[in-house]
């Protein structure tokens, strides 16, 4: 776990017993938890049909530069509406951007979104569309029931556009074979 037992700065990678159809194979990154609650950012669910060039054209962001065809995250059931972007450590807003660990940031203001139509935009970044949201104690409760395994990220793993295989890759990292997980789920 990350610092005092909390998990901000982990990845969560849901197992088959999940029980939630929202969280079916989703990998979220945590970016905030404590013992009042936990908030987290989908990193491996597109939204269907919605590429970051239009998503800045219908916001009415000017871009300096040619922006990537990359996916918009629906980063989780909460909030759908409002941005949410991770990014690496080089673009920061004064108090807007939250460092979750040494080399992933969290920015949910205009500024980072200009920053990345810039010629100067954050060296990685994922733009996602809500959060997955947790009260007191309820991801505890849910890790208790083995409904999420834990695992240190690595940049790659957020920042890619693979969605595929995101998952597998995930559990590969841990030494789990993701067939094997899901062979054994909920036999202790």
């Amino acid at each position: 776990m990350g610092e005092e037992g909390y998990l901000t700065g982990k990845l969560l990678i849901a197992s088959p017993a999940i029980g939630d159809p929202r969280f079916d194979r989703a990998l979220i990154y945590v970016c905030d938890h404590d013992e009042d609650h936990a908030m987290g950012i989908a990193i491996n669910n597109p939204v269907e049909d919605l590429r970051l060039p239009a998503l800045f054209g219908q916001l009415g962001i000017e871009s300096d530069i040619i922006l990537p065809d990359r996916a918009v995250l629906n980063g989780g059931p909460v909030d759908g509406d409002r941005g949410f972007v991770l990014h690496t450590p080089d673009f920061a807003h004064d108090s807007a951007t939250m460092r979750v660990s040494g080399n992933i940031c969290l920015t949910a203001t205009r500024e980072v979104l200009d920053a990345m139509a810039s010629d100067h935009p954050p060296r990685q970044a994922v733009l996602a569309l809500g959060y997955a949201g947790w009260g007191p104690g309820q991801l505890e409760d849910e890790l208790q029931a083995s409904a999420w395994l834990v695992a240190d990220p690595e940049e790659g793993l957020i920042f890619d556009d693979r969605f595929d295989d995101k998952w597998e890759r995930a559990l590969q990292q841990i030494g789990v074979d993701p067939a094997r997980l899901s062979a054994i789920s909920g036999h202790a």
